[in-house]
């Protein structure tokens, strides 16, 4: 099965056209190269290339960006001595790579919230909210009940399931919380509109917002403020890597259907910080 087969496989299994604007494109190799074996990944570092070498798969599904930007743009890079030789590295591994990004959040289901959630638990746990105008943002994706807990053990618990050491929290740890709101990536800095999840935290009365990215003077400032004035409100923050990577863990899953026999396996990106 050649790359370009397997690539209008998931599109028509994400329920949709072909987008006409997207970052959804093939970033290096060939869409005619027969697949040996896939790899799915938050993103092709270096690190995962050498192990989809090792693994013989010569096709890397990513998220997030290969070459440092969020089209993948390359223009600014000709000349760049990191870029030449990550490009080297895939050019001699015969290794192609296809971000899947738009379309796998805009879908018939979000597949990053879906792995998301299942990573969590919390795929009984969803409110009703109804979005009350047109956004890539399902409402009904982004609200979540779940039994009360505080701050601090919702942090624990987030930190053991995501593998992380560290994690961020704005507002008070012994926090009673039980209504959650969750922004996975960037969905956290509003996709377009930077007030819509301060909007989302005092329209559905949530207690906390799990997310992926901050900006310090938006969300971050908002629960900042709400906390000093004694308000139930809290941020914890795993980034924008821990929110979204369990989407690509459990997309093997998903794209038997289309890749039959060819094996695919999940390689994780990993947290990109180290901590002292």
């Amino acid at each position: 099965m050649k790359v370009r087969e397997i690539v209008t496989g998931i599109i028509s299994r994400c329920g949709m056209e072909p987008l006409a604007e997207t970052c959804d494109r093939i970033i290096e190799g060939s869409p005619d190269r027969e697949v040996t074996g896939i790899v799915t990944t938050f993103m092709a570092t270096v690190d995962v290339i050498e192990q989809a070498h090792r693994l013989g798969a010569n096709f890397i599904i990513t998220h997030e960006p290969t070459y440092f930007t969020g089209d993948d743009r390359k223009d600014w890079l000709l000349e760049d001595s990191v870029y030449l030789a990550k490009r080297e590295l895939i050019k001699k591994y015969g290794i192609t790579i296809w971000r899947f990004h738009d379309h796998m959040h805009m879908g018939r289901t979000d597949g990053i919230y879906e792995g998301m959630l299942r990573e969590l638990g919390w795929e009984t746990c969803r409110m009703d909210c109804k979005k009350e105008n047109d956004s890539i943002l399902r409402y009904s994706d982004l609200c979540y009940q779940i039994p009360q807990t505080t701050v601090a053990k919702l942090a624990d618990e987030l930190k053991e399931k995501l593998g992380m050491q560290v994690i961020r929290i704005v507002g008070k740890e012994d926090m009673a919380v039980s209504r959650v709101g969750l922004l996975v990536g960037g969905g956290s800095l509003g996709l377009g509109d930077e007030a819509m999840p301060m909007q989302l935290m005092e329209k559905e009365n949530l207690d906390v917002i799990v997310c992926g990215e901050i900006t310090e003077w938006t969300l971050c400032a908002y629960v900042r403020d709400a906390a000093m004035m004694g308000k139930n409100r809290a941020l914890i923050i795993p980034g924008h890597n821990r929110t979204e990577e369990a989407g690509m863990k459990y997309l093997p899953e998903w794209l038997a259907p289309v890749t039959g026999d060819i094996p695919v396996t999940f390689v994780e990106a990993g947290e990109p910080f180290l901590y002292r």
